[in-house]
């Protein structure tokens, strides 16, 4: 029964991660609310003491399956989730090589090794959280996240560029601040709407396609399987540190990732960063598991679903869903190479100019109706901002302040 609740977590995950501006923490929020009427509505089939359990299951699958098909709206439309921010350049330059599979497949194989790495290292950690270290690292998010910023700023090479890179930090940071902070509602018509869709997608989505020259087609796609190449190390090791500190997002951890690892093979780039967002995912579990905190929206439908039940070493509880890790891991990645083989059949060749038209309308349309006003209004100042380190020269994961910085302020009382 956890294997069919993983297939229909999957299915979940996959319409979150195909569709921009759809997270899947929202699905999750939605399929807990709607828990009474599911429990109705199986109560025939399957015993009450599992329902919870399964539900989870579905849950936690769809998270992981989000985390892997994510990455194809951002590499062929230019919207981003918010783990995925950090590989839509080299997406982007893949897909103007005629190598956008190549990007599909790195970023599929990047999760599915990272997310095969961390359910081997999920019950030693769980083992070596719960027997003290836990404590020891929770006091050291506050200076986690103040050594990547300062690294983020000092990995420029020319002074001037450094002063661009703090400049950036600050206006990325407090334009996070500020939409984050307003109270505007984000809701849009569809009333499912975030405000990190018109955000991420102004800052790293559209100022790429508007400053395209937008001229000739697109290169026809090869698939190259014998390309992939994944580097997990850097991803699971950075997915573990946003799965366990508290306010340490997966985008966090990856500019972190970036910088130490200075990958400029654009496909094992984006293998690396994808690797983050699914290992997190797993990582998140555990924590849940050790200290009974939801580090994420998902994380947070699966506490108050199962209760107690998931806490104590190698749970019944924890070892299903860590099977629905593991189910959701394989359908994922043969979901996202379909995925991605669908839509680049589709652009192949196509004229880029308008290409890049459609793209723009299909976004602009996409952030009016999940996020209202509001949200075009903060689409347009966020590109214009997106477009700024193309300008100083200064590299584009400066702009990773708009998240880095608020988790800051709020942890320091600040915000």
């Amino acid at each position: 029964m956890v294997i069919y609740a993983s297939i229909i977590g999957a299915a979940i995950g996959t319409a979150s991660g195909l569709i921009p501006g759809i997270h899947v923490n929202t699905l999750a929020i939605l399929m807990a609310v709607g828990m009474p009427i599911i429990t109705d509505a199986v109560s025939g089939t399957v015993a009450a003491e599992d329902i919870p359990l399964l539900m989870s299951s579905a849950v936690v699958s769809a998270a992981v399956v989000h985390s892997f098909t994510d990455f194809v709206p951002s590499v062929f439309v230019g919207a981003p989730d918010a783990d995925e921010v950090l590989s839509l350049l080299p997406g982007h330059r893949l897909l103007r090589d005629g190598k956008g599979m190549l990007a599909v497949r790195s970023a599929a194989s990047g999760s599915l090794v990272g997310a095969s790495v961390s359910v081997i290292l999920a019950i030693p950690l769980q083992y070596v959280m719960l027997s003290g270290l836990s404590d020891i690292l929770e006091y050291a998010t506050v200076p986690v996240l103040i050594t990547v910023i300062v690294a983020t700023i000092l990995h420029e090479k020319a002074p001037m560029r450094k002063l661009w890179a703090l400049a950036l930090m600050m206006v990325s940071g407090s334009l996070g601040c500020i939409s984050m902070m307003s109270g505007a509602e984000w809701g849009g018509p569809t009333g499912i709407g975030s405000v990190l869709f018109p955000l991420l997608t102004g800052l790293f989505g559209l100022p790429p396609i508007l400053q395209s020259s937008g001229s000739g087609e697109i290169p026809e796609q090869k698939d190259d399987i014998a390309g992939t190449d994944p580097m997990p190390g850097a991803g699971v090791l950075a997915g573990g540190v946003a799965g366990w500190f508290p306010g340490v997002t997966a985008t966090v951890c990856a500019t972190m990732a970036t910088i130490i690892s200075k990958e400029d093979r654009p496909e094992r780039f984006i293998s690396m960063v994808s690797s983050v967002g699914t290992a997190s995912v797993v990582f998140t579990l555990v924590t849940l598991s050790v200290t009974g905190n939801g580090r994420s929206g998902t994380m947070l439908v699966v506490k108050d679903v199962l209760g107690e039940g998931l806490t104590g070493f190698c749970s019944p509880s924890f070892a299903a869903l860590l099977l629905s890790v593991a189910v959701a891991s394989l359908l994922g990645y043969f979901i996202t190479i379909r995925a991605g083989g669908a839509l680049s059949s589709m652009i192949s060749g196509s004229d880029a100019s308008r290409m890049n038209k459609a793209i723009l309308v299909v976004i602009c349309c996409l952030v009016a109706l999940m996020t209202g006003l509001n949200g075009l209004a903060l689409l347009a100042v966020s590109t214009a901002v997106g477009m700024l380190p193309s300008v100083s020269g200064v590299s584009r994961i400066t702009l990773g302040g708009c998240l880095m910085v608020p988790v800051l302020l709020m942890r320091i009382g600040l915000l």
